[in-house]
């Protein structure tokens, strides 16, 4: 290489360099503040009532601190993930520009896009660990292991690195800052879903596994008290299950062949999320309404292991749906076929489950403390069969597939299945472990109306206006022209389409209004101050606020 070229290779890399110094600069500023609000939080725990043992055991985990840490970056994340998505539909719209300003020179499509989904991914699996870690000392009898405190220190640390290590390699990746032979180890691996570098990757699968440990040291002591263990046992294979199954994104390389290695990402998408999550929540929600003698333990187990086994059924042999196009045969593409229709079956049934868990809102007095957990519970078994039903159904027979692959319906489906289900189940989980963290903590009535609706009716603005109609557009296209037409700049380009996409900007900022409340509803619930009231005894043993 000639000189001036070493010399404009080496301004380039500065000018590189100069343009992230900013960025990581407020970064930085954004952790060490955070690290101060943590500090606080951990000033400001409350002094616990006298309650009954079960109660006991639900506020325990607040002992636990970092546990307000975890639901303090998950609400971050939602935010964050919100935010970025509003922000990533409008370069649909505009381009390289946001409303007149051009950012992308700054945060191009195809970074906010990668953010947009990591983020949704943290957070929402944030949410499940956390909740998993709430579960641990009332399945432990009310009590954490020892250094169970510090293991969940390191677990939110690990998360944090993990994060910030993947978004930043996610930047320095796309911006042609780091050397291409680093990208696929420390930047952006190319395949969606799994856009964290492979050190990311690795480092999140450690999480997992140590989320894993400290799970099992909470629950296998329980398995040597007297009573049933069968609702206890599909609880801890779940956890074994998320905590191993995300190693199946290690099954393929940088250059794996593309058919292999959709084979192993979709172990990941649809298997380890879809699939053993699922099960999780299933068994999880089970177990808290039980503890909290609403049902039967033993009404409890029998339906989680018939929800366990329908989910299993349809969703194992129903991963094949994402293989269409990876060059599988025949027969294998029958067998996706036929168990992705069987995928819907356990959704219907959730749709009824929803419909108990509402009505046991009137079992006592006290449930009316719950409600807005129980609401996004319910909400999750609409959208799982709207979103994950309906949607998901439309577009994985292989006839509609061949038409509609990367069209508008994916993201249609991908909105209702993974926020609808998975989100609200997080937020549920997370205004649970709220609830009892915070035991003097009344939820804002008004502030949660606008929070729950306001989130629905923006999901189902944005993709009745919008997503969805722009999708069967492109699908006649597709059949009458051919797929590359339907999704060629010329036909995205046209007028109808443009319009279709500034309406979905009310949904949009419905949907981000209704975010906002939802996180300052968590914020406030941190650092509200006891209330002067008096504990009194409810009926059924839980403990009232007058």
């Amino acid at each position: 290489m000639s000189e001036p070229s070493e010399q404009a290779t080496k301004r380039s890399m500065l000018d590189n360099l100069k343009r992230i110094r900013q960025p990581v600069t407020w970064a930085v500023l954004v952790i060490i503040c955070a690290s101060q609000v943590l500090g606080i939080v951990r000033l400001t725990l409350l002094v616990f009532w006298e309650k009954t043992q079960v109660f006991a055991a639900f506020q325990e985990i607040g002992q636990s601190i970092m546990n307000l840490s975890l639901v303090i970056v998950l609400v971050a994340l939602f935010i964050f993930q919100v935010m970025l998505g509003g922000f990533t539909a409008h370069y649909t719209v505009e381009g390289q520009q946001f409303y007149g300003v051009d950012v992308s020179q700054w945060f191009p499509y195809a970074l906010v896009r990668t953010w947009h989904i990591q983020s949704a991914l943290f957070w929402i699996a944030s949410g499940f660990l956390t909740a998993g870690l709430f579960l641990a000392p009332i399945i432990n009898g009310g009590k954490d292991p020892k250094l169970q405190k510090l293991g969940v220190d390191v677990l939110f640390w690990a998360l944090v690195v993990v994060v910030l290590g993947s978004f930043v390699g996610n930047y320095l990746a796309i911006a042609q800052i780091m050397p291409a032979e680093w990208n696929f180890w420390l930047g952006h691996q190319g395949y969606e879903y799994v856009d964290l570098g492979r050190l990311w990757q690795i480092g999140k699968f450690a999480g997992v596994a140590f989320w894993l440990l400290l799970m099992l040291r909470g629950i296998l002591p329980a398995f040597r008290q007297p009573g049933d263990k069968n609702l206890l046992a599909l609880l801890s294979a779940s956890v074994i299950a998320i905590g191993l199954f995300y190693g199946a994104g290690f099954a393929y390389g940088e250059r794996t062949h593309l058919s292999v290695m959709e084979y192993w990402r979709w172990w990941v998408v649809h298997l380890w999320v879809e699939g053993f999550f699922e099960v999780f929540a299933t068994t999880a929600l089970a177990f808290i309404f039980s503890s909290m003698g609403l049902v039967s333990k033993r009404m409890a187990t029998t339906a989680s292991l018939a929800s366990a086994s329908l989910f299993m059924l349809g969703g194992v042999p129903g991963t094949f749906h994402h293989l269409y196009f990876a060059g599988t045969t025949t027969p294998v593409m029958a067998v996706g076929a036929t168990f992705s229709a069987l995928e819907v079956v356990p959704l219907i049934v959730l749709g009824y489950e929803a419909w108990e868990n509402w009505r046991l809102k009137s079992r006592a007095a006290w449930m009316e403390r719950v409600k807005w957990p129980l609401m996004c519970f319910v909400a999750v078994a609409f959208w799982n069969m709207l979103g994950a039903g309906v949607f998901g159904f439309m577009i994985n027979p292989p006839i509609s597939l061949y038409y509609v692959q990367g069209l508008n319906t994916t993201p249609v489906h991908a909105h209702a299945a993974l926020f609808g289900v998975y989100g609200f189940l997080a937020l549920g989980f997370t205004l649970l472990v709220l609830r009892y963290i915070r035991p003097q903590l009344q939820f804002n009535e008004g502030l949660m109306k606008v929070a729950f609706w306001w989130l629905n009716a923006g999901l189902v603005l944005m993709i009745a206006t919008s997503l969805l109609p722009i999708g069967i557009i492109q699908f006649h296209a597709s059949v009458s022209q051919g797929l590359w037409y339907a999704r060629s700049e010329a036909f995205m380009q046209q007028d109808l389409l443009q319009t279709l996409r500034w309406v979905r900007t009310f949904g949009d900022v419905v949907f981000i209004i209704g975010a906002l409340a939802m996180a300052w509803q968590v914020v406030i619930g941190f650092f509200s101050p006891a209330p002067r009231s008096v504990p009194q005894r409810a009926q059924g043993g839980a403990r009232s606020v007058s």
